[in-house]
């Protein structure tokens, strides 16, 4: 055995000794198991996709969430800029809806009868998103032409 250093307190009492012997097995199964908890690479990898699988939920909110409030900051500014559009403006708006329209229903005919399967899928896919999100795209419509109607060259 090995002498106490001159740090250690020895036991001076039969229960003393016990108490060290039992805070020593404490240590020593503490450091037993450390390298065994480090070599559980199944366990480790659990923990690990646990830590991921949190980190992406809350991420994942946090862009739901920034998500909603911008798309809420984009429907306050269309309102606000189709409200302070010029009667003028609003009607050419209107007459560029109405041949779009018609353009769109021509080239739709075209697309029915030439596009592949698995395209006109992908395509009525993004119609979708772009029927549940209406509002949306004519806010961001309305701005383009509005920025167009500043900017266009020879105005008057």
């Amino acid at each position: 055995m090995s002498n106490p250093s001159d740090d250690e307190q020895t036991a001076a009492t039969p229960g003393e000794l016990r108490e060290q012997v039992e805070q020593t097995r404490a240590e020593l199964g503490e450091t037993v198991q450390a390298p065994a908890d480090k070599a559980d690479v199944k366990a480790r990898a659990k923990e690990k996709g646990s830590e991921v699988k949190e980190k992406t939920a809350e991420v994942a909110e946090q862009a739901v969430a920034k998500a909603e409030e911008l798309k809420d900051k984009a429907a306050r500014t269309a309102h606000s800029v189709r409200d302070k559009l010029p009667d003028p403006v609003k009607d050419k708006a209107a007459q560029a809806a109405v041949q779009v329209r018609d353009k769109a229903a021509q080239a739709g005919s075209v697309w029915e009868e030439r596009a592949p399967e698995s395209v006109r899928q992908h395509a009525a896919e993004g119609a979708r998103m772009a029927r549940n999100n209406r509002k949306l795209l004519l806010g961001v419509a309305v701005a383009a032409v509005i920025v167009w109607w500043v900017v266009r060259p020879g105005k008057g």
